[in-house]
């Protein structure tokens, strides 16, 4: 039975989370699995070097739960788990989590930015120009030349990001809907 409190200067700050608790709460909304997930999250935080808390594993929960979700989406994952949570701390458990590599910040042109916890590999994003759908797309294969730019300036190229812009097929479905007859009348 784990306790873990939040500490800032090594003073005791807010309430005494049991992540015990925290781990029946995810449990009782997603399903009987989500033990392995916790002691898995609470490895990998370990293994970059961050303390494990209750707040760093609802946040990371949460990204892993619905990649590509919103800081507001989040946010609210994050207190049907746990409870009250501000908005800043979610915030700047994000930027720690993206500073350590565990996950990743994706901010498509018009787009508020998305976390997700797909690390480690250069995949790239399809964004639905209509409702702002976003679905992961492996590296593209085959010849790329975009891929590889014209003058990398002595840089040491290591990623690249290439977002794939469209109207998915809701989207898509929806608009044909609303170009029948039918509908018009």
């Amino acid at each position: 039975n784990q306790v873990v409190e939040g500490r800032k200067s090594g003073r005791p700050r807010g309430r005494r989370i049991n992540l015990d608790s925290v781990k029946a709460l995810t449990e009782s909304k997603f399903g009987g699995n989500l033990g392995i997930m916790v002691r898995e999250v609470q490895d990998q935080l370990r293994r970059h070097g961050v303390h494990v808390t209750a707040q760093r594993l609802a946040v990371l929960q949460a990204v892993s739960l619905s990649p590509h979700a919103t800081v507001e989406e989040l946010t609210s994952s994050v207190r049907l788990s746990i409870g009250s949570i501000s908005r800043q701390s979610v915030y700047d458990t994000l930027s720690l989590l993206v500073e350590k590599g565990i996950i990743r910040r994706i901010q498509p042109v018009g787009s508020p930015a998305r976390f997700e916890d797909r690390v480690g590999d250069n995949h790239h994003h399809l964004v639905c120009r209509a409702c702002g759908h976003l679905a992961d797309v492996d590296c593209a294969v085959g010849y790329t030349p975009c891929l590889t730019p014209s003058n990398d300036w002595s840089y040491e190229v290591d990623e690249a990001e290439v977002v794939y812009w469209g109207i998915c097929p809701t989207c898509q479905g929806n608009r044909s809907a609303s170009d029948s007859p039918i509908s018009a009348q």
